[in-house]
């Protein structure tokens, strides 16, 4: 039985506390994350935040923004961008854009392949830019809509990655003209 927009909002009066996504039909409900997915994620959208903010460029949303998408789903990154010309005001239900940048953080229980799949299908639907930071390789991968192909065999869609490491620098020159991140930035930091 496929699901519906409809079904997802029922669910989502009846469990508010709940994070649900609707993706290809079917209805996912999304766990909190791990302290360590948490802590980069609030310190990736801090730094994101204060760059968009001083240029006034546009939106940074959290995990909690829900973004109606072309083909019909609902789906909710852990980070996103909107610039200002395609929300000029922000709406009191789910945005039906599609944002220009996606951030998935890999919590302890996630899978890479299913994050990479959910990043596929946003760049698919019109987003420029994902990025998947996974904590427990140090690596952060940055896919673009340009480097989609299609698997010959299934025809769905394979995101080609930059990977960076520990000694990287983090750029997006085509959304954030001269904003930089070190990747070691994003680690948490150990206290002795």
């Amino acid at each position: 039985m496929s699901m519906s927009l409809h079904d997802v909002e029922k669910l989502q009066a009846l469990y508010p506390e709940h994070q649900i996504e609707l993706r290809e039909g079917k209805i996912s409900i999304m766990g909190p994350s791990d302290s360590v997915s948490g802590e980069i994620g609030i310190q990736f959208g801090a730094l994101l935040v204060t760059w968009v903010r001083k240029h006034n460029l546009g939106r940074v949303l959290d995990s909690s923004t829900g973004f109606r998408m072309p083909n019909g789903d609902l789906l909710s990154p852990d980070i996103s961008f909107v610039s200002r010309e395609q929300l000029k005001q922000n709406p009191r239900t789910y945005a039906s854009v599609v944002p220009q940048l996606i951030v998935e953080i890999k919590s302890s229980r996630d899978r890479i392949r299913g994050i990479e799949e959910k990043i596929a299908l946003f760049l698919s639907q019109g987003v420029q830019v994902g990025i998947l930071i996974d904590p427990d390789k140090h690596i952060v991968r940055v896919y673009r809509a340009s480097g989609l192909s299609k698997d010959a065999d299934t025809g769905e869609s394979i995101p080609q990655a930059t990977t960076l490491r520990d000694g990287d620098t983090l750029t997006i020159p085509e959304l954030f003209p001269g904003w930089e991140i070190p990747i070691t930035s994003l680690w948490p930091v150990v206290y002795e």
